[in-house]
């Protein structure tokens, strides 16, 4: 019985950890892609996105390591990096919706960071820390048809979520807002000073799914710090006792930190989540039932993951007039997100929380792995970011 136990947990324990152990630490990922786009008193528009050109160009993931991609593009024939350079013009073209008066356009497209587009001229140079031979900023540009209404904007589902910006140059126009992956904005007005109307129920759906989606499947280091709390007890008062001071906290420092009144940096932020999820982890280990100090380190806690969540928030973007909805169904899907997680190891080893071995079984060998990914990500955030 003990065998399959153990067995079933480790299956567990490596589902939620393996998609994302094997990530490269140094590599330009982009959670939302960034887009801006000028509209210019000539009749042109210029198209600027964040993304990582020299993935791109090649075909492959963005969490390649960086330095391995410059490799690739050195190498082979050729005309190999010739070759990689119009492949990314023509998935850029493909991928990016340009639409006035729902028509498709297609633009031209340069890569204003690179230092030349022929293997003999395109020298690597240092971008958001590391090394790239196209860059991170991909210019798409064109005329605006006569006589043209209306513009709309979007990226293919492949570019996940998008921070989007329009300004219309000479005025005060413009709007931000963001979309979904594979979401083509609403048509802006030209000349208009009113962004598109998004409406109250759609934002308020979009940021629901965003905060779960934050904690499901994409906040590993919010998934393990919730299992190390599920593990402390066998009785659900406990659970459910911290589970609750823990989201107090952390909606608190959310909403303190969005209206820029808390704020700490990411370097310190990103550490203290890992060393929380190491500290709930031992704790557990050490004791097996909740001691009176134990509420005020997780809600202590709760506060520093509040700040991670609001970092993810002001990176995806708050429309603006609905500032508050966002800010409020985000939190709400945070929570969601959380439920689900226990839900599920409720689920996957809930039956067997009254079993005498449970804690020798089940959560001593469970924490002991949730701390110990808890200290290695705790070293890498402090010494190798």
């Amino acid at each position: 019985m003990i065998r399959p136990l153990i067995f079933q947990l480790s299956v567990i324990i490596l589902l939620l950890i393996g998609p994302f152990s094997s990530l490269p630490s140094k590599a330009h990922t982009f959670v939302v892609t960034d887009v801006v786009a000028l509209l210019k008193t000539n009749g042109t528009y210029v198209i600027d996105l964040t993304v990582d050109l020299d993935a791109l160009a090649l075909g492959v993931s963005p969490a390649t390591p960086s330095s391995d991609l410059v490799s690739k593009l050195l190498e082979g024939p050729p005309d190999h990096f010739e070759t990689a350079v119009a492949n990314a013009v023509h998935t850029l073209q493909r991928r990016v919706n340009i639409r006035f008066d729902g028509k498709k356009q297609l633009p031209d497209v340069g890569f204003p960071d690179a230092t030349g587009l022929t293997r003999a001229q395109a020298k690597p140079v240092d971008r958001a820390g590391e090394p790239t031979l196209l860059g991170l900023t991909a210019r798409l540009s064109g005329p605006i048809p006569l006589g043209a209404l209306d513009l709309q904007l979007g990226l293919s589902r492949a570019f996940g979520p998008v921070n989007l910006t329009v300004l219309e140059q000479g005025t005060a126009s413009g709007f931000r807002t963001s979309l979904s992956p594979g979401e083509l904005s609403k048509p802006y007005r030209l000349g208009s000073l009113k962004k598109p109307e998004q409406g109250r129920l759609r934002t308020a759906v979009r940021f629901l799914i965003l905060g779960v989606e934050h904690i499901l499947p994409l906040g590993l280091d919010h998934i393990l710090f919730v299992l190390g709390l599920f593990l402390l007890s066998t009785l659900w008062r406990p659970l459910l006792t911290q589970v609750t001071a823990f989201t107090i906290a952390h909606t608190l420092t959310l909403v303190l930190s969005i209206y820029e009144m808390v704020s700490l940096p990411s370097t310190i932020v990103e550490p203290l989540i890992a060393l929380s999820i190491t500290f709930v982890a031992v704790e557990n280990i050490l004791t097996s039932r909740m001691k009176p100090w134990r509420l005020a380190v997780v809600f202590s806690f709760g506060l520093i993951h509040g700040l991670g969540f609001a970092a993810a928030l002001r990176e995806l973007g708050l429309p603006e007039g609905e500032f508050l909805i966002s800010l409020l169904t985000f939190n709400l899907g945070v929570e969601i997100g959380q439920l689900a997680v226990i839900g599920l190891a409720f689920l996957a080893v809930g039956w067997l929380r009254s079993r005498i071995d449970y804690r020798r079984f089940v959560v001593i060998p469970a924490s002991g792995v949730i701390a110990i990914v808890g200290l290695v990500w705790a070293i890498e955030r402090t010494f190798f970011r």
